[in-house]
């Protein structure tokens, strides 16, 4: 991400208001002995204060990187110039480590603004909260106001076509082809939009690997060899069945591809489970692993973020969408990739004891503190 503009001390007023009002990344205002004056709406929502709340507190306890702010905007007070700090770890509660650039410039009337350009430090996976929240706006958005114009341009063009040449024919017919991909895709970003928590009861999770195996090798033939290792003590975990399918086709589908990549009619995809003990929490692992080429390591850091994808025709939301539902089961996704050699590996919460009933857990969103 782009350091956002500094504001000039030459710019007129409004321009600067606008500016720090508009950023993008958290910015604050303070006086030359480190009073806090300004915060912008980026801010505020970073670490989950209001200016009036942040301004109740000193410093150092409103901001963890208390031992080096202090310092660079007294810096900036004495020498008039910017001063930038490469590489500080801001640690806020309810968010993952960030680690920040983190520039102090001088303003007019003796103030410094202070302005974070953040890099998060957390897992790829662990970072997509944010991200899908706004996905989960964005679908709600897509879905109300691109279907019915997607419907009329569709309508239009079967008219058309039926009193149309045979040329003007098959370009009205293109029109509808690409309307229904369009209303495919929005229906795929949609799936963010539905917030309702999964129905959990207890479910065997070899049973449902099972089944995705099964429809993964009918569509696959002789040209890929699937293989399996299960803990046959393992637990029932704790999910909506449903949705734990959606999540293993999409992980084995995306394996399967990988593998026959290779195009040497060796390719491979294992199915795995076993018990984490050091993971009480969700301590039920399911590793897919195929021998394709790799993840490549341009796209390893946002590989669950909407829109990524190594395929050429893909759509760059199936991870997005398995990093959600597993998220949603209070589980973790994480892989590792080599050349030959990639697993993805999903941790889920185990049946409790005393569960015996199908139970939706509240909503996973997290919440600003007031």
């Amino acid at each position: 991400m782009p350091l956002s503009p500094i504001i000039s001390r030459a710019a007129p007023e409004p321009l600067r208001a606008a500016a720090f009002d508009l950023s993008p990344n958290p910015a604050l205002v303070f006086t030359a002995d480190g009073m806090l004056q300004l915060a912008n709406e980026a801010a505020e929502r970073f670490f989950g204060q209001s200016l009036g709340v942040l301004r109740r507190h000193t410093l150092a306890s409103a901001l963890p990187t208390d031992s080096v702010l202090p310092e660079m905007i007294s810096r900036v007070a004495r020498e008039g110039a910017i001063v930038r700090e490469r590489d500080l770890e801001v640690v806020v509660p309810e968010h993952p480590p960030f680690e920040a650039e983190v520039a102090a410039a001088p303003l007019p009337d003796g103030l410094v603004q202070v302005t974070f350009t953040l890099r998060s430090t957390a897992p790829a996976a662990g970072r997509t909260a944010d991200t899908l929240r706004s996905v989960a706006g964005m679908g709600r958005t897509l879905a109300h106001e691109i279907k019915n114009p997607l419907a009329g341009i569709r309508g239009a063009a079967q008219l058309l076509s039926s009193g149309a040449s045979a040329e003007d024919a098959t370009l009205a017919q293109l029109i509808v082809d690409e309307t229904d991909r369009i209303r495919r895709l929005i229906d795929r970003v949609e799936a963010f939009s539905d917030e309702r928590p999964p129905a959990r009861q207890a479910v065997n999770i070899h049973r449902i690997l099972d089944r995705v195996r099964v429809l993964m090798a009918a569509g696959a033939g002789d040209r890929l060899a699937f293989h399996e290792a299960f803990d046959p003590s393992l637990p029932h975990a704790w999910g909506d069945e449903d949705q734990l399918i959606q999540v293993f086709l999409n992980l084995v589908k995306n394996a399967a591809e990988a593998a026959n990549s290779r195009g040497d009619g060796r390719g491979e995809v294992t199915i795995a489970t076993g018990y984490r003990h050091n993971s009480p929490s969700a301590p039920l692992e399911v590793r897919v692993q195929d021998n394709g080429p790799g993840v490549p390591p341009h796209l390893r850091e946002r590989l669950f973020d909407p829109f990524v994808t190594t395929k050429v025709t893909g759509a760059g939301l199936g991870l997005t969408l398995v990093a959600k539902l597993v998220a949603d089961h209070q589980g973790v996704i994480d892989f590792d990739s080599e050349p030959g050699r990639t697993v993805f590996r999903v941790l889920l919460p185990r049946r409790a004891l005393n569960s015996t009933a199908a139970v939706g857990r509240p909503s996973s969103r997290l919440e600003a503190r007031p």
